[in-house]
């Protein structure tokens, strides 16, 4: 027959663990996190166990079972390598009708302890019937499915309330956080950049509002005043409403505006910080924006306005002088005179230069120049926006990294 699942409270409650191996050092966290007040009877104990003994978290008796050590235990796990001793600590938990977990045989014991798992205030228990690597499995399964939001979440009763600023990550879908894939699944409204993976949207509920907010380049745009104004309107109405952005909403991403617009009509609102690309696209690529020995420091630009516009806020001379990796982010369109204000204010021209269009999507691609030619190889290239111009001698690195794998290729 199969058994009768319940959620024990242990908060407060002693629970006796028999042995100190293995199976309970990977059972004594969970009978922690669940607030019991575990006593370890055992003549060893693993390091990590030993460690909590130490943080006083547990208290341990350093020998083998007594009879009479399950007085006072609202639960009983027996989980030595020995079947005698651990049918002797069972027999005696039944005869005081204490619950008894045997780890060394699914049928004698009375209870089973199950493949546990939590997502927010959701808890995941399996048995699947004894067979504790099919539990964990499924287990897994199940759990995955919570966090990423395609397991029921719409229909939570404590669903989030007000707006949710949510980053998206660099474009491939699969570097959106797990928070914010599981808001995203918890949605009434979706507002989405152009940005943004496109193909989560492609997940969403019928019912769901989705709102183009994409800001073409020299094309269609939803101003930032109209995004506000939608926000705050849906969010009042009830819904639950998901901003999602490219990379972090907070990078060059409007979101501080989008926050204050809210907190002015009172909405609450959540920020889930997401992958920039700024970092991101470049690692794609296989650059890192630091490297010991080579560069300390990076620095990221947004470049929609050119070096020589009076709106520019950007300390141009500083960054031609800086030793640090630039990442210039919407500068394709700009980058002659980029190449004009680095070269004029003293970078070599000899500085590895690498573009990279559509990070992290399957039609990434890169090109490689120097300072002074990169302007003229990504217009002979044809490259375009979403592209992220990475300046300095770390692109020297990814290059050193391909050509060691080019030699290793059999």
């Amino acid at each position: 027959m199969g058994p009768y699942l319940l959620g024990l409270r242990l908060s407060g409650r002693r629970v006796l663990v028999v042995g100190g191996g293995r199976v309970a050092q990977r059972r004594v966290p969970a009978l922690l996190e669940a607030g019991a007040v575990v006593t370890v009877v055992s003549p060893s104990v693993t390091p990590a166990l030993d460690d909590l003994i130490e943080a006083g978290r547990i208290t341990w008796e350093a020998r083998r079972y007594e009879v009479g050590d399950c007085d006072g235990a609202w639960l009983v796990q027996a989980c030595t390598s020995n079947a005698a001793a651990n049918t002797a600590v069972a027999a005696e938990a039944e005869s005081k009708r204490i619950w008894c977990v045997r780890a060394d045989d699914k049928d004698a014991t009375a209870a089973w302890t199950p493949a546990t798992g939590r997502v927010d205030e959701i808890s995941v228990a399996v048995t699947a019937g004894g067979d504790p690597r099919r539990a964990a499995g499924i287990r897994d399964a199940v759990v995955d499915a919570l966090r990423d939001g395609t397991v029921d979440a719409r229909r939570n009763r404590t669903k989030p309330v007000g707006v949710a600023l949510v980053g998206g990550g660099p474009g491939d879908p699969g570097l959106i956080t797990v928070r914010g894939r599981q808001l995203l699944a918890q949605a009434d409204v979706v507002v989405a950049d152009r940005l943004a993976p496109r193909a989560l949207l492609d997940e969403l509920a019928p019912d769901v509002e989705l709102v183009d907010a994409a800001k073409v380049p020299y094309g269609r745009s939803l101003s930032q005043d109209k995004i506000n104004e939608l926000l705050i309107d849906r969010a009042k109405q009830g819904k639950f409403v998901v901003r999602l952005k490219g990379g972090d909403p907070f990078v060059f991403g409007r979101g501080g505006e989008e926050m204050l617009a809210c907190a002015r009509e009172g909405i609450p609102v959540l920020v889930v910080p997401g992958i920039t690309s700024s970092v991101a696209v470049p690692a794609a690529a296989g650059v890192p924006v630091t490297h010991r020995g080579v560069s300390q420091e990076f620095h990221v630009i947004s470049v929609h306005v050119a070096p020589d516009d009076p709106a520019s806020t950007v300390d141009w001379p500083a960054l031609a002088r800086s030793k640090g990796t630039l990442v210039l982010m919407m500068a394709v369109e700009r980058l002659p005179k980029i190449v004009e204000s680095l070269l004029r204010d003293g970078r070599s021209p000899e500085t590895p230069v690498m573009v990279v269009q559509d990070g992290t999507l399957p039609t990434q691609r890169a090109v490689s120049a120097s300072l002074s030619t990169v302007a003229d190889r990504v217009s002979a290239a044809g490259i375009r926006p979403p592209a992220i111009v990475i300046v300095g001698d770390v692109v020297r690195v990814g290059q050193e990294v391909e050509m060691v794998r080019a030699e290793r290729v059999p």
